[in-house]
Order: structure tokens, then sequence, then C-alpha cells
């Protein structure tokens, strides 16, 4: 299995002491019901200069209405802080590399902090506060405030029972007041877990040590085909962004020279155990979004000339890590009169740390987002000696700076940092791989040290906190490209359409020219780590924002952007290779282009169906070769049988969904394990749907056999009947003998986990009041009913999925649906802490209210915050 380090607040908690205070009924309703906030009557929350009316409907979810920008804001962070500190506390923790001084001595804790401080997340945000709107900053210390006032109200064990069971293992402080800059720290860890093709990148140099063959490599990464899969545009503009001149490099002679990458270098030690470090050290960052090919989105809208209301329709769902509770935080924020001086009249997702909303619609426009998947990071292999690194021929200094961890309870860690002109040095940062820099290199090379340092477009401070508050904003599709200029990090797909009956597409974004080097050992395009010595595999500048790809009202009448590739080959700036290969793309393009040709008007209901289409790409492809297939025996052949009339839909009730997900499984494992490193071993997803595609069109591909079998060289036949034989016995033990007792939804769960106390490491009790029950749920990986499975563990549980559903119906704002992954409440005692989960896993949603009136129709609670003193 690959080395998954998911950290989290790992607390050794002493089991009798937590029964104590939890299992206890009485003190049950004390201490776990303590940190519940109030919801109605009358509250002060100082600085307000009017009352702030907030509305909460039967969910939980908030309506918050002000007179002022700034008061919206205020209430937003008190609002946000009620129902979600310890969360954001958390979150704060992470980004700012400070997670040991929260929860103590702890290995993976301080892993965590040595790699964010490498990074420098918060020195970046630091410095990202005077490139900011003066509004913007407005709104910042505005939010700031709000959570500052409710935390003047609560002693720590009233803001959340995480820091009950916390203080039975270290002490814990006061929280901190919220600064303006923890907001800003989140972006960054948003950017990281939506980054791009960064693993991909290690894994084809790492998977080189085993394979030892650059073009047998590229077969595992394999060309997106355009033409079974289209691209989100048809076309792009006509001017492509420069690609800059490229000069020779001017290395000395006994220097190592490039050609040194192409062969043997690639696969030396030193490199090797350069690289395995530089992951090692990446795989400790804890990601709050998610992380690997799952993490996607579905996003699409409409023209109005196809739908029954004659206005457009969108619809977006987020893939991410599944988590309780979930990622998003349900809003509304409107100003009581929406003018010059009070503008927002906004209302979706939002990010609780966060001011404003980051998905959702105002009066006007609505836009969904998706990951572009931009290759925005780059390794770059450095040529190190001592406390110096080769750059064209010359030694340069590498710059350093001591960080200070502090760890609570015990002493300080201090840990210095190492930056290269590419960026911060990460092979080696971690205690154990330290030695992993010091390594012999190839034949024929002078004796030195490789180093990997990272290139991230993220590392130099922008202005995407303004982008948010300029999208909650816009109102036309000029107001979307502007909004585009500032949404630097994370690159995003932006689907918009409009109450005036416009769609469109935006691709935003800080994307690197790379210059194309024809002599170089491997491709110049980012594909590969880069050789730091040679200044032709620098970044050349960035993208020309106006060269971004972008389309409004296209001739199709939809627009489809489900991280797919962007632009017809070769047309438009280079953004990436690594693409989602597009599957589940396609399936949403195809039902819609059935539909507009059979003249159905597409509603609301239709377009919340579509988002759970359970169809299967990987069945498509691959159950014909398996029903020819030779299984040996009646016993096994009775789970081959499941696939004859098969629908290929992944539907929870379906035996043959649950049999052929377990032969995928056992497929990738006894055709790629012998040949690939752990890390690299396929997660299933759909680049390796696309692989396994290709090959079987070649019978006798290399891939087929099992290096591990003495004397015998299996093909693809071989390998087919054995995974169909070993998914028939490992589904009789898992789930009986019987297949007709079989079904995809006993194997195929979907269990959030509280990322502080829902480990394995804490005590049964607490995990059961903090971790939603498992729920069986539909679809799987590539699927447009996206629930995600890694095939490279032992597991067919949920690891990514929706995030969240919603459907805008821009002729009726108010009969919008959304629906979230567990509820609006971050307190496990609340009745909105997992109440929306049954609905998201059944993909049932929720009315939207959004105008006055609907608001007000819908209010369960009201809660008003008065400018007291």
């Amino acid at each position: 299995m690959p080395r998954r380090r998911a950290v989290r607040l790992i607390l050794v908690v002493a089991g009798v002491v937590v029964l104590a205070l939890i299992a206890t009924s009485v003190l049950a309703l004390v201490v776990v019901r303590r940190p519940l906030p109030q919801v109605g009557g009358t509250l002060d929350l100082p600085g307000l200069t009017a009352d702030v009316d907030v509305v909460r409907d039967a969910r939980g979810v908030p309506q918050i209405t002000a007179e002022t920008s700034a008061d919206l804001f205020r209430a937003q962070g008190f609002v946000h802080a009620q129902d979600r500190f310890f969360e954001m506390d958390y979150r704060r923790h992470v980004t700012a590399g400070r997670i040991s001084e929260l929860v103590g001595e702890n290995a993976d804790a301080l892993e965590a902090d040595t790699v964010i401080r490498t990074f420098g997340w918060r020195r970046v945000a630091e410095q990202e506060w005077d490139l900011l709107l003066p509004s913007t900053r407005e709104y910042l210390q505005a939010y700031a405030d709000g959570v500052n006032a409710y935390l003047e109200t609560r002693n720590p064990d009233t803001l959340g029972i995480e820091y009950t069971v916390l203080g039975l293992q270290v002490d814990v402080a006061e929280p901190e007041p919220w600064d303006p800059i923890d907001s800003l720290a989140w972006l960054k860890a948003m950017a990281w877990d939506l980054r791009g093709n960064y693993d991909d990148e290690l894994d084809r140099a790492t998977s080189f040590a085993s394979v030892r063959d650059i073009a047998r490599v590229d077969e595992l990464f394999p060309a997106y085909r355009q033409e079974v899969n289209a691209p989100i545009l048809a076309s792009a503009a006509p001017t492509a962004a420069p690609v800059a001149d490229s000069a020779p490099g001017d290395l000395s002679a006994g220097d190592l020279s490039a050609g040194d990458l192409s062969g043997q270098g690639l696969a030396s030690d030193a490199l090797q155990d350069a690289l395995t470090s530089a992951k090692d050290a990446l795989a400790a960052v804890p990601h709050l979004l998610g992380e690997g090919e799952g993490v996607g989105s579905n996003s699409w809208v409409v023209a109005g000339e196809h739908t029954a209301s004659g206005l457009p329709i969108l619809a977006n769902d987020p893939h991410l890590a599944i988590s309780a509770p979930g990622v998003w935080s349900q809003v509304g924020l409107h100003c009581a009169v929406v003018d010059d001086g009070c503008p927002f009249d906004v209302t979706g997702f939002s990010f609780a740390g966060f001011p404003g909303v980051v998905i959702g619609h105002n009066d006007a426009l609505a836009w969904g987002i998706t990951n572009l998947g931009a290759d925005v990071t780059d390794f770059f292999l450095e040529r190190t000696s001592g406390e110096q690194y080769l750059r064209e021929g010359e030694r340069r200094d590498v710059t350093t700076r001591t960080e200070t961890i502090k760890v609570n309870g015990a002493d300080d860690v201090e840990v210095t940092v190492r930056s290269t002109g590419h960026g911060p040095i990460i092979s080696g940062v971690l205690p154990e791989v330290n030695s992993a820099r010091v390594a012999p290199l190839p034949d024929g090379a002078p004796q030195g040290v490789y180093e990997i340092s990272l290139g991230w477009t993220a590392l130099t401070p922008g202005r995407t906190a303004d982008a948010v508050f300029a999208i909650d904003l816009a109102r036309t599709a000029a107001d979307i490209a502007a909004a585009a200029t500032l949404f630097e990090v994370p690159s995003q797909n932006i689907v918009f359409a409009t109450t005036d009956g416009h769609i469109g597409y935006q691709a935003p974004g800080k994307i690197p020219v790379r210059a194309a080097v024809a002599d170089g050992p491997v491709p110049s395009n980012g594909t590969w780590p880069r050789p730091g010595w040679d200044s032709r595999y620098d970044w050349q500048g960035y993208v020309e924002a106006a060269d971004m790809p972008a389309v409004l009202d296209p001739p199709e009448g939809f627009i489809v952007a489900a991280n797919q590739a962007v632009t017809p080959t070769g047309a438009g700036p280079f953004l990436t290779s690594d693409w989602d290969f597009g599957y589940r793309s396609q399936r949403v393009r195809d039902v819609l282009v059935a539909s507009i040709a059979r003249g159905d008007a597409i509603d609301g209901a239709a377009t919340s169906q579509l988002q759970l289409d359970d169809a299967n790409p990987y069945a498509t492809m691959l159950v014909p070769m398996l029903l020819s297939a030779k299984v040996p025996t009646t016993f096994d052949r009775a789970g081959q049988d499941l696939l004859r009339g098969w629908d290929g839909h992944s539907t929870t009730d379906s035996a043959a969904a649950a049999y052929f997900a377990s032969v995928w499984s056992n497929l990738l494992e006894l055709t790629f394990w012998d040949d690939l490193p752990d890390s690299a071993r396929p997660d299933g997803g759909s680049r390796w749907l696309e692989v396994v595609r290709g090959m079987l069109e070649r019978p006798d591909d290399l891939w087929w056999d099992d290096r591990t079998t003495v004397g015998i060289v299996e093909g693809r036949d071989e390998i087919l009947s054995q995974a169909l034989t070993s998914a028939r016995r490992e589904l009789t033990v898992e789930l009986g003998k019987d297949p007709s007792d079989w079904n995809w939804g006993k194997l195929h769960t979907a269990a959030p986990e509280h990322a502080a106390l829902g480990g394995p490491t804490v005590p049964a009790v607490v995990r059961r009041l903090v971790n939603p029950d498992a729920i069986a749920v539909a679809g799987g990986s590539s699927i447009v009913n996206a629930t995600s499975w890694d095939a490279a563990t032992d597991s067919f549980a949920v690891t990514k999925g929706p995030s969240m559903r919603m459907v805008v119906d821009l002729a009726d704002l108010d009969a919008s649906t959304w629906v979230t992954l567990t509820g609006t409440s971050g307190h496990p005692a609340s009745a909105h802490y997992s109440d929306q989960f049954g609905a998201w896993a059944r993909g049932e949603t929720y009315p939207w209210p959004y105008s006055a009136a609907a608001v007000d129709e819908s209010a369960a609670d009201r809660l008003t915050l008065r400018s007291g003193a």
C-alpha cells in the first residue's frame, strides 16, 4: 500500500477518563452540549453600527442581513465561530505550521509543522496583506473582529468538545485572537490540495527507478484522447501565450551534464533517494480538502434555449475528501439595502475561517468552480555542495532561515529552512530521511549531492482574496473575467450564468510559461523534475490573463467543465498535459446532447438527477473482454456470470458492480504491483482506465507479465482470468458464498471522519460521538456520481466524493437546491452536525431560499445581533 500520512490530532487519551466524561449520560449533556451556540433571541456584538439579523432554517443554515458590509462580515465571523471555531482553529494551526503547539509532542504533527514551515504558507500570507484592496482588508478585519467577539464570550471548554478531550492530554491555552492573516493562510492550504500534477511528476521519476525505460513510463501517463472525450472548449482564443526563447546552458566541463539524467541518472540512487525524501516530506502535509485523483469536480451550465424556464440552469458538485464536519459552511449574506455602500446580496458555500462566499449566486449571476488542474508546481533537481548549489556553472549560496516550532508540553524544536532561487528545498526536511540527500552520483559524474526544491506559484504573494469578493459581486461575463485576473491560486475552472440569459466559462490562474528545451534529457513541459542548474528550465514568466481560455454563449448551448482538458490540443496557452481523462465530463455531455436531441426541456430535477448518474465507464471498456475470458470452474464462473446482462451502472444494490470493482482492483494489482514502487501503485482513477484500455489491444504487452512468476510469461488473457477468479474468492470471504447476496453498497460506504478525534487511536466512545455512521452510496471513481475509492488499498470505502451539490435556476433563484456532505454545525452534539448526510447519500437536496420573503418563510430560528457597547 502507498505510504499515506493523514495527519490528524492524535490524542493519547486515558480511555477511562474519556468514558467518565463522555459516556456518563448526565455529564454528556453538560460536556458535549455546552459548546452549542445561542441561535435565537438577542446577543451583543460590539462594533456593529446597527443590529444584524441572523435567520436559520430547519437545517441551521444562517442567512445574515446587515446595514453595512463591515457589519455583514463581522456577523459572518461571529456566526462561523459559533458553529465551527475548533475547525477554524485547527486549520490556522495547520496553515501556520503550529499543530504541535496545539496537540503536544507527536511525530506526525512535528513532521507536518516542519514541512509547512519549509513552505512558509503563513509568511507568504503576511506578504499578501499589503497587496489587497482596502475594501478586502476591511472585510477580513471585520470578520476577525466578529470571531474575536465570540471568543470573548466563551471559555475554551465551551468552544468545542475537542478542547475538552484535548485538555486531558495537554494544557489547553486560551485561543489566540483571530487575525486576518489566519484567513489568508487558509487560501494556501486550499491551493496546496488543488495544485495540479505534482503527484504525476514525482511518480514518473520514481517509477523510472523500477522500469528503467522512459518510453514505458510514458505508457503509464497516456495522452488525453480528445477524439473520445471532448475538452471544455471547442476552440481557444487565437492569441496563445508567448513561449519564451531559450538559450543553451553554460555548465562548466566538470559539472553534471544534462545527459546524465536521461538514463542511469534518473534511476541513480542519488536522485531516487532525493525524490523519495521529497515524497515523504510532501506526504506529511495535512490535506484539508483532499488529495489524489478523486479530488476534482463536476460543473455544467445549460442555456435557456434548452431549459424549461427559458433561462440558464447551473450545476456544481466539488469532489473533495469526506470529513466531519464537511468542508463547506452554507450561508447567505445580504445587505438590507443593496447599494454602493453595501453591495452584497449573495448566498452559497463558504469556508469557515474566511469571509464571503466561494461558490454560489447573487441576484444577477451564479457560478460554479472545478479544479482546472493546471501545472503550477515543478520539482527542480539541485546539485548542491555544502550550503551552495550549482547554477549555470557557478556556485551560489543556499538561503537559510531558522523556524522555531513550539511543542505543547515539550521543548521547542528549531528547523533550518533552506531555499534556492527556485524555491524551498523539500528533500531531507524530515529527520528520518535527512541522510537521503547524500548519495553517490551516476557513473562518470563528479561527486556531489542531489536535493529537490519546489517551485510553486502559491509561494509568490497574490490577490486571490480580492477575487473572492469580486466574484461575489460579479454581474456580467466582464466582471468574471476581471475577477479571474485576481484569482491566481488555485487555478480553477469557472462556469457561470446570468439572469439575463448568458452562460460562460473562464479559466483563471497564475500559470508558468516554460521554455522549450530541444536537447533536454526529459520533456521541458513540466511533466518530469527539471535540472535546476540549467536556466533554460526556469519559468519564463506567467501566462497573460487575456490569453487564458474563455467563452461566452457557445453555439452548443451548454458548457461542461469536469476537470477534463480545457482546449483542443495545441490551442491556447500550455496549461498541463496531466488532465483527468474526461469520462465524467463526456458522460454529462452525452446525456445533455441526447436530452437536447429529444427536445427535452431541462429543468432543476433533471439536472439534480444527472448529478447522481452512476454509469460506469470502466464497465464499457472492460466487461466485453471479461466475458470472453476463460474461467476454470463453475464456482468461479458464478462471479463472471454476474456481468452478463449488467447495465453497467454502479448502484448500491448491484451485485455485478461489487464484483466488477473487485475484478478491477485485482487486475491492477496483478498487472502493475510487481513493476512499480509502492508509492506509484495504481489508485484506479481515470488515468489507469486509459492505461488499461490501451493495453487491452496489446495482449502481449510487457506490463501484463508478472515478474514474480519465474519461467512463466503472462499475457492479457491469463491476467484477466486470474482477476476474475481472485475477485470471486475475495468477495466470497467478504460478502458470502452466494453472489446473489452481494451488493455494491455493502462494500462502498461513505464514513466521514473527524479530523481531530475520528481516528483509530482515539477511544471508540469518542469516535462514535464525532463520526457519523457509515452509509452505503452509489457511484465510484470517474463516474459522474464521483464517490471515489482507492484501488491501491484493501478497501472500497469512499475516499473522496461530492462535498456538496447545488443546482441554480436563474429564472427563479428561490427554486434552486443545495445539500452539503454532513451539516452546517461543527458541534457533534448539534442536530445539524450530520442532518444532511442521509439526504446527501440518497441524492436528495433541500430548498435554497434566497429572496427576503423566502428566507423569512424558511425561518426556524431568529437571532438579533445588537450593536451593544
